[in-house]
């Protein structure tokens, strides 16, 4: 099942449930998405968002949330920010099990090792083949670290 039909599914469950803040979160994982898909065909490309598109998606939603939340817990209003939080966990689940240290470290091993990048000038060429690969998975903010060390130690 794809993750288009699987919102669908949800949306449909939670309408049945009657469940006010998962419905409104499928809501609007869903009208994201659809708004990608347009931008997409206004780019020539009839099929819509691709994959890796919903996944960087669906990550950026769970960041706002969660920023949201803390901003909110700053201002003291814990009502909103349990209910930013609840959000963040809903859409946490379309998005495969994130990636621990070590899993970033022998991703960029890997990858470095593999394109026998020499130097910080490959850090781009080596980043890029991660985000292809791990999109979703990754904390590139730590794998950019852990490739530039790698990179370093090289060159």
């Amino acid at each position: 099942m794809s993750i288009r039909e699987r919102i669908q599914s949800e949306l449909t469950a939670a309408m049945k449930a009657k469940d006010p803040v998962r419905l409104s979160t499928l809501r609007l994982i869903s009208a994201a998405i659809k708004d990608r898909d347009i931008a997409a065909r206004a780019e020539d490309r009839c099929g819509g968002c691709d994959h890796t598109e919903m996944m960087a998606i669906l990550q950026k939603l769970a960041k706002q949330r969660d920023e949201s939340a803390d901003t909110y817990e700053k201002a003291g209003r814990l009502d909103l920010a349990e209910r930013e939080r609840t959000e963040a966990e809903i859409v946490r689940e379309f998005l495969p099990r994130p990636m621990d240290e070590r899993e970033i470290d022998q991703a960029a091993r890997g990858v470095v090792d593999e394109l026998n990048a020499s130097g910080l000038k490959d850090m781009g060429k080596c980043m890029g083949a991660l985000k292809e690969r791990y999109a979703g998975r990754m904390d590139f903010a730590k794998a950019g670290a852990k490739v530039k060390s790698l990179l370093q130690d090289v060159a």
